[in-house]
C-alpha cells in the first residue's frame, strides 16, 4: 500500500469512502487471523441466520459477525453474558466506518484448555499401548448378563434399559451407580468399573451417559477413568454422548458406540431375529426329517416286496426251472435242424463244385481245332494282303517305268538329271536301261520336245 503519510499526500483532500478503503487495506493487511477472548453482548440473530454482536472486556468492545454458515458448524447456542473465545479475522465494515471482527468459530472459554489437555492425553496413552486394537476383547455373542455403569438418574439409563428389554428381556442387567458428572465423577465411574469387573456378576459392561457439552461429558475423558476401562477383564461397550462426541472412554474401549440405546444393541442379542433364525433352522430340520423318513419308507417297502414265503419263493423257481428246460429243449431241437440244413446246403455245394471230365476232356480238343481254323483263316487273309502289296510294288517301281522306254540320266557327280539346262554342251552322262547303262556326251540341250 502506498504511504498515505507523505507531506505531498498529506495535502490532498480525500473523500469518507476512500478514507474507509484505505483503513480498511491497513488493518486488514497487517492484523493476522487470531484468537480473541471476551463476554458475549447485544448478541442479534438475523433472518439471514447471520449473527451480530459484541465481545467486551472490563476496558473495550469491538463489534463481531459471525455468518450463517460458520455458525451453523456450532454444536451449542452463545448467547449475552457467555464468556467465549473466539478466532477472527480483523477487518473494517467501509459503509459505517466500523471496525468489527469476522468470527470464523467461536467456543466457550477455557475450553481451548481442555481440548489441550485431552489431546495430550489421548496421545500419552496412545502411546502406553491402551488404544491398540490387540488388546481389545470380543464380545460374547450370548452373555449372561450385562452390566451398565451410569447414573441412576440419567435418560441414558431408561433408554439402554428399554432396548435389553424389547431385544433380549431374558438376560439379567446389572447396574453399578455413579455420577457422570461434575466434580469427582470420574473417579466414581472408575470405582463403579472396578467393582463390576471384582464382582464378575456379568459377561459385558457397558459405560454410558447422554449428551452434552465437553465439560458435562469431561468425566469420561479423565486418566483414571481410561485406565480403569484397559484394567478391566471384562469386555467394555463405551456409549458415551451422541455420534459426534469423542472421549478418551471411546478410544480405550473395547467397543465404541455412537449413543447409549446403540450400545444396548451391541451388547444384546436380537430376540426377534433369533426367534426368526430359530424357525428358519426349525423348518429346514422338519424338512430334513421328512425326506429321511420319506426315503426309510420307500427302503422298507422295497424290503417287504423282498420278503417271499419259502413255498411261494420254490414254486417260483420250479416253474422257472421248468421253463429253462423247455427252452433248453427247444433250442436242442432247433439247434438240430440248423445243422441239418446247412450240412444238406454242404452236400449240395459240394455236387455243384465237382468238375465234369468229360467236358474238360472236350475242352483241349476244341480249343485245339479253333486254333487250327484261326491259323489257317489267319494264313490265307496274310497271303491275300501279300499278293496286293506285291502287286501295288511292282507298279510302283523304277524298273517298270524303265520297261516302258524310259530312262534315268545321271551327270557326272552321279545326281539324277532332272533339268537339261543343268547339263553343259560336251558334259559326259550315264543313261540307265531297263537292262543295261550307257555313257554319252551331251551335243546339246534345249527346253522344248525332243522332235524339235
Amino acid at each position: 500500500m502506498k504511504n498515505i503519510w507523505d507531506s505531498a499526500a498529506a495535502q490532498r483532500v480525500i473523500g469518507v469512502a476512500e478514507l474507509n478503503r484505505l483503513a480498511k487495506e491497513l488493518v486488514e493487511s497487517n492484523l493476522p487471523l487470531m484468537w480473541i477472548s471476551g463476554e458475549i453482548s447485544n448478541f442479534v440473530r438475523a433472518g439471514s441466520g447471520h449473527c451480530y454482536f459484541s465481545l467486551k472486556d472490563a476496558q473495550a468492545q469491538v463489534r463481531c459477525v459471525m455468518f450463517r454458515h460458520k455458525m451453523q458448524l456450532q454444536d451449542w447456542k452463545p448467547d449475552n453474558g457467555m464468556q467465549v473465545e473466539v478466532r477472527a479475522n480483523p477487518s473494517f465494515y467501509e459503509a459505517r466506518g466500523e471496525f468489527q471482527l469476522n468470527v470464523e468459530t467461536m467456543r466457550r472459554a477455557g475450553l481451548g484448555a481442555l481440548y489441550a489437555a485431552f489431546e495430550k492425553l489421548k496421545a500419552k496413552l496412545q502411546a502406553e499401548g491402551l488404544f491398540d486394537e490387540a488388546t481389545r476383547r470380543p464380545l460374547p455373542r450370548f452373555p449372561r448378563a450385562i452390566g451398565v455403569v451410569t447414573s441412576l438418574k440419567a435418560a441414558a439409563l431408561r433408554d439402554v434399559l428399554t432396548t435389553l428389554r424389547r431385544r433380549m428381556p431374558a438376560i439379567p442387567v446389572v447396574i453399578y451407580p455413579t455420577t457422570v458428572q461434575g466434580e469427582g465423577a470420574g473417579r466414581e465411574i472408575a470405582a463403579a468399573i472396578a467393582a463390576a469387573d471384582a464382582r464378575a456378576e456379568c459377561d459385558v459392561l457397558i459405560v454410558c451417559r447422554g449428551g452434552g457439552s465437553i465439560e458435562d461429558l469431561w468425566a469420561f475423558n479423565e486418566e483414571v477413568v481410561a485406565r480403569a476401562i484397559h484394567a478391566c477383564s471384562l469386555p467394555v461397550i463405551s456409549g458415551v454422548g451422541h455420534e459426534t462426541d469423542f472421549t478418551i472412554a471411546d478410544f480405550v474401549a473395547d467397543l465404541r458406540a455412537p449413543t447409549p440405546t446403540a450400545a444396548a444393541q451391541l451388547a444384546s442379542p436380537d430376540r426377534s431375529e433369533l426367534t426368526q433364525g430359530a424357525a428358519h433352522f426349525a423348518q429346514r430340520l422338519r424338512r430334513v426329517v421328512e425326506r429321511a423318513l420319506e426315503r426309510r419308507m420307500q427302503q422298507l417297502d422295497g424290503l417287504a416286496r423282498s420278503l417271499v414265503h419259502p413255498g411261494e419263493r420254490i414254486a417260483a423257481q420250479t416253474a422257472q426251472l421248468g421253463h429253462f428246460a423247455s427252452r433248453l429243449r427247444s433250442a436242442f431241437g432247433h439247434g438240430a435242424d440248423e445243422r441239418r440244413w446247412r450240412l444238406q446246403g454242404l452236400i449240395h455245394a459240394l455236387r455243384s463244385a465237382r468238375p465234369d471230365l468229360r467236358m474238360l476232356e472236350a475242352a483241349p480238343r476244341a480249343l485245339a481245332q479253333r486254333l487250327r481254323n484261326a491259323a489257317s483263316n489267319r494264313l490265307q487273309t496274310m497271303q491275300v494282303e501279300l499278293k496286293h502289296f506285291s502287286a501295288q510294288l511292282t507298279n510302283l517301281s523304277p524298273s517298270a517305268v524303265l520297261e516302258r522306254g524310259y530312262s534315268i540320266t545321271e551327270s557326272a557327280d552321279g545326281k539324277i538329271v532332272h533339268d537339261a539346262s543343268k547339263l553343259k554342251a560336251d558334259e559326259e552322262v550315264r543313261l540307265t536301261l531297263a537292262r543295261g547303262w550307257v555313257r554319252a556326251r551331251v551335243k546339246a540341250t534345249g527346253s522344248g520336245n525332243a522332235d524339235q
